[in-house]
């Protein structure tokens, strides 16, 4: 009974491409959001989902696919955040809010000149999993193994920026360029997970598998890996409750990868505890008891 409950979705090849297609693009959130979440740049991934607004919406109207669309509008995004930190020193948050504010303002133009497009903006704001195709599992397919290349390449770089940017230039890391292959990385993740999830929700794959599963790794590549195992299972998860509750695919894959986010924070907490507890019980019962002190009575 419960193996049929699973398994009978994926048996209509839509529901497979979407299963695969999400599982895709949670492996490359989880390879990107390991040294998101270790940098604390959420934000980035939040405003490159907003930022690609304009892009989709403009391919949309022309007729082009709306992955290329979101592609060129991520990379002029990066581009410009890039130009204003370095030359006119502004901050890096700084430069990603003007950035987000400025894409999402060209992206809300662009929509509020065509009659036609409530059903587009619905999709680009909240994805639709089930409505993915072969060509494009081809391009995530693409996109992992250009993540995974990046990632590998720039591996030490990218874990002295994550440490000390200073110390990453001392040892001649080139952190501009971890920069760089950093926001590349995140890109790469936005653009791949916006058909699954959409632009609002994207974050949630980007951060929570990989925050959740950073409680418990020691090493990046641990890190990545059980944030990809944790994406995958937020992606059965929510493609089961769409199909047997009825709700909208993106959103119930978001909601349940942040759900496997607050478990797995709470049973950390849990065996936090329960090691500590276990500690100190431990030492209680190894330490010396002292022996009582006798003391002689005086004699008249």
């Amino acid at each position: 009974m419960i193996v049929s409950w699973i398994l009978e979705p994926f048996e209509t090849a839509f529901f497979a491409r979407a299963l695969l297609g999400g599982v895709l693009a949670a492996t490359i959130c989880a390879i990107a959001g390991a040294w998101v979440v270790a940098r604390g740049m959420a934000f980035l991934g939040e405003a490159l989902g907003h930022g690609m607004l304009p892009g989709v919406a403009i391919a949309t109207l022309v007729g082009a696919s709306p992955l290329v669309g979101a592609a060129m509008s991520a990379a002029v995004m990066g581009l410009g955040i890039g130009w204003l930190t370095r030359r006119s020193r502004m901050q890096h948050d700084t430069a990603i809010g003007i950035a987000f504010v400025g894409m999402l303002a060209t992206g809300v133009i662009v929509v509020s000149h065509s009659g036609s497009f409530a059903t587009d903006v619905t999709a680009m704001l909240f994805g639709d999993v089930l409505a993915i195709r072969g060509g494009e599992l081809v391009a995530l397919g693409a996109g992992l193994v250009a993540t995974i290349v990046v990632a590998a390449a720039l591996h030490r770089p990218l874990v002295a920026l994550a440490f000390d940017e200073r110390v990453a230039t001392t040892l001649g890391m080139r952190p501009r360029l971890a920069r760089l292959g950093l926001s590349a990385l995140v890109i790469v993740a936005v653009v791949a997970s916006y058909q699954a999830v959409g632009t609002l929700l994207v974050v949630a794959l980007l951060v929570a598998p990989p925050a959740a599963a950073a409680l418990w790794a020691r090493s990046m590549p641990a890190a990545m890996v059980g944030g990809a195992a944790i994406g995958a299972l937020a992606v059965v998860g929510g493609l089961l409750a769409s199909w047997h509750l009825a709700t909208a695919a993106g959103a119930s894959i978001a909601l349940v990868a942040v759900g496997l986010l607050v478990a797995s924070a709470l049973l950390h907490a849990l065996v936090g505890r329960t090691a500590r507890e276990t500690t100190a019980a431990d030492a209680a019962a190894t330490s010396p008891i002292p022996h009582p002190v006798t003391v002689p009575e005086r004699t008249a």
